[in-house]
């Protein structure tokens, strides 16, 4: 899990939390061995930790399990005795600690379905966007989601939240604040709000299955040429579908080129990258995976392009996983420039299981590379355009967001800059110049 600093305008005060970097697949599995230990370990904590035991031993992309004796681990944590469930996850959070693997970890309840909720795009609540104010400490609506029962009720973005359900949320975190507005579906919930020029007023709100909003598109008029602005903020299930939806619409605008900006986005599912490259790439090779055994899965690109305009994809150190597959595979195919600063270096894919109790693992089980063959993990994927951003531009950016993505975001005004060169060559029949690496 990624849990970089990130300084765009969505990802702030989510109603979800945790992120899971290239998940190759929700898994509902139970293990498949030592059935006669787990029928005697029946209804006891102690059935958790041996789940989670079995799962790493079947599936870790590492067999030597980074030169750990797996099978004494295992007879260590049945030898002991675990009166809550409480001990039980920590005993498994401790075993996990030898394999140095950061992204195999061990998952309670509430982390469980979060993660699940973020990958699925999807959750159950009002479909607001909150942030504590920095200044006043008072809970504000950032924006809320489009469709949503608070989008419909005309809540806006700069709304104060001043109580949920009758509880003053003055000093409220963001996550108890979450946490009592999520819900059941079909259920309400009441919030007492307060607007410049309206005071306050209440809404009573029936919570339904919000669709996250993983793509944000516009259409900007820069100088001569028209682009089609496309921000990624995750891959989600609904990640792929949405990006068709952004790419077909900006088509019908007619615009001259593309910006996807990956900034800041920390990965989601290996099949939403590798979907979403299929709508930028006409052939060739995605990405391809390695288990265990040495066993390859490649992914291609299946003539199913949604445009062919020139494009230019933005990066930085916090695009991770499923960014650095998209970005890796748009760079190595030569299908778009990439721009920004080098991106973060996480190649390994990770399964994720539910465990007996609502528990979950995340356990990592190959490890992927782009079209060039090479190991980024660990190292990252060099933009063609190396622009790196200062601290003092990205504190403006993030203190100011309606700028990203504008004349004064560098690493966009570059893009632009590579664009205008390309579409000005295409339109005068000539090929572009060959993009200089700094």
């Amino acid at each position: 899990m990624n849990q970089n600093p990130k300084y765009f305008p969505w990802l702030k005060g989510v109603l979800f939390t945790g992120a899971i970097a290239t998940t190759a697949a929700l898994s509902l599995l139970v293990p498949n061995g030592g059935r006669t230990v787990l029928a005697a370990l029946q209804d006891s904590p102690k059935s958790i930790v041996d789940e989670a035991w079995q799962i790493v031993n079947r599936e870790y992309v590492d067999n030597t399990f980074n030169n750990v004796d797996w099978q004494a681990t295992r007879q260590q944590l049945l030898s002991k005795n675990y009166t809550s469930k409480e001990q039980a996850y920590e005993a498994i959070r401790k075993a996990l600690e030898p394999l140095s693997d950061p992204y195999t970890r061990f998952l309670d309840p509430e982390q469980f379905q979060a993660l699940t909720s973020q990958t699925a795009g999807e959750l159950s609540g009002v479909g607001i966007r909150m942030e504590v104010d920095d200044q006043t400490k008072v809970l504000k609506v950032v924006e809320p989601i489009e469709n949503s029962p608070a989008f419909k009720a005309d809540i806006k973005a700069g709304d104060k939240i001043l109580a949920i359900d009758g509880q003053p949320t003055q000093g409220m975190k963001i996550e108890e604040a979450s946490a009592m507005i999520r819900g059941d579906v079909g259920t309400s919930v009441s919030l007492q709000l307060s607007r410049e020029g309206k005071g306050v007023f209440d809404v009573t709100l029936t919570r339904a299955q919000i669709e996250l909003p993983s793509v944000h598109s516009s259409v900007k008029q820069e100088g001569q040429i028209k682009v089609g602005y496309i921000s990624l903020n995750e891959f989600s299930s609904h990640a792929s579908e949405q990006m068709q939806r952004a790419i077909l619409n900006l088509n019908e605008q007619n615009v001259d080129a593309y910006v996807l900006d990956l900034r800041g986005n920390p990965g989601g599912l290996l099949h939403a990258s590798v979907e979403i490259a299929r709508m930028w790439i006409e052939s060739g090779e995605i990405v391809h995976t390695v288990d265990r055994k040495g066993g390859t899965q490649e992914f291609k690109a299946n003539n199913s392009a949604l445009t062919q305009l020139p494009m230019a994809v933005l990066v930085d150190g916090n695009s991770a996983s499923a960014s650095e597959i998209l970005a890796g595979a748009l760079k190595d195919s030569k299908r778009g420039v990439v721009v920004g600063s080098k991106t973060f270096g996480k190649a390994v894919v990770q399964s994720v299981h539910s465990l007996s109790d609502g528990s979950g693992l995340a356990v990592t089980i190959s490890r992927y590379y782009p079209p060039s063959g090479i190991d980024i993990n660990h190292k990252g994927i060099m933009p063609d355009v190396t622009l790196d951003l200062t601290s003092t531009q990205q504190q403006r950016l993030q203190t100011e967001p309606s700028l990203i993505g504008s004349a004064e975001d560098p690493q966009y005004k570059r893009a632009i800059t590579v664009l205008e060169t390309d579409v000005m060559a295409r339109r005068v029949g000539q090929p572009a110049k060959p993009i200089s690496v700094r």
